[in-house]
Order: C-alpha cells, then sequence, then structure tokens
C-alpha cells in the first residue's frame, strides 16, 4: 500500500481532513504531519515535515496546503530532492507529474473548492512520469542539488 504525508497550515485544515478521507478511501496509507487543528501555525513547518517524510522515503508521494499552496510549496521545494507543484486544476496536476516527476503535489485551501481539490489530487495520483526527454530535465535540477547545499541551517 502507498504512503502519502499530508501537511497543511491552519487556514487549510479542513481541506487536508477531507483529502486524508479521500485517499484512504482510494486505499492509501496517510501519514499525517498536521496542522491537527485550526489554531495558528507557520506554513513552513509543514511543508518541510512533508518533504523530509518523502525524501527521506518514509512515503512516497506528499500532499500540502496552505492559503494559496504557494507559501507551503516554497517550504516543500528547499528540501532535497523535492519536486513540489502548485497546481489549481487537474491539467496542471497531471503534466506536473507527467513532464515534471512531481513528488509533493501543493494547491490552496483558499484558491480551490474541496471537490475540486479532489480532481487535482486524482489527477496527480494516476499520472506517470513519462520520462524520456523529460528525464533530461529532471537529472538537471538533481545535479544542481548535489553540487549545491541548500538546507535551512
Amino acid at each position: 500500500m502507498e504512503t502519502i504525508a499530508l501537511g497543511c497550515d491552519h487556514a487549510a485544515y479542513t481541506v487536508k481532513e477531507n483529502i486524508k478521507d479521500y485517499l484512504t478511501s482510494l486505499g492509501y496509507k496517510v501519514l499525517d504531519l498536521g496542522s491537527h487543528n485550526e489554531e495558528r501555525v507557520d506554513y513552513p513547518d509543514y511543508g518541510i515535515a512533508v518533504g523530509e517524510a518523502v525524501a527521506q522515503g518514509k512515503c512516497q508521494k506528499g500532499i500540502v496546503i496552505c492559503g494559496t499552496g504557494i507559501g507551503i510549496s516554497i517550504s516543500a521545494n528547499k528540501v532535497k530532492g523535492i519536486r513540489a507543484a502548485v497546481c489549481s486544476e487537474p491539467v496542471s496536476a497531471r503534466l506536473s507529474k507527467e513532464h515534471n516527476n512531481s513528488n509533493v503535489l501543493a494547491f490552496g485551501s483558499r484558491i480551490v473548492a474541496p471537490e475540486y481539490a479532489r480532481e487535482i489530487v486524482k489527477a496527480w495520483l494516476d499520472a506517470t512520469f513519462e520520462e524520456g526527454r523529460h528525464s533530461k530535465r529532471i537529472e538537471k535540477i538533481a545535479a544542481y542539488e548535489r553540487k549545491t547545499d541548500h538546507s535551512l541551517l
């Protein structure tokens, strides 16, 4: 059973819970890294936690959600090996996997309606990396990461 890490800030707690239920209904195991309520928190903590879970192999994919999806995706992308894509509709979600081999999906709870969020998630989950010409580009990103220290410390 594939495991997907979930993380969100306070603005996206309700949407995260909805997506967690949806993923479970599809047969995925969910690693819920928070937040666990609507109390104000900082999105970098959750974006980084999901990014690390994916990078360390604790799960195969991650989904991060904040008000816009932007801040939490920037945070997740600071983790070496993470390719987080902010997607507000299913086509971008599918292409982020097919062309960019995204391993973290991001979207905004204030941008995307809950039912539409499920469509975005489904499109991303159903997509497969096409490899071929895209592999060379992903390798360029990985090569840059290997020669550059992007730690937050």
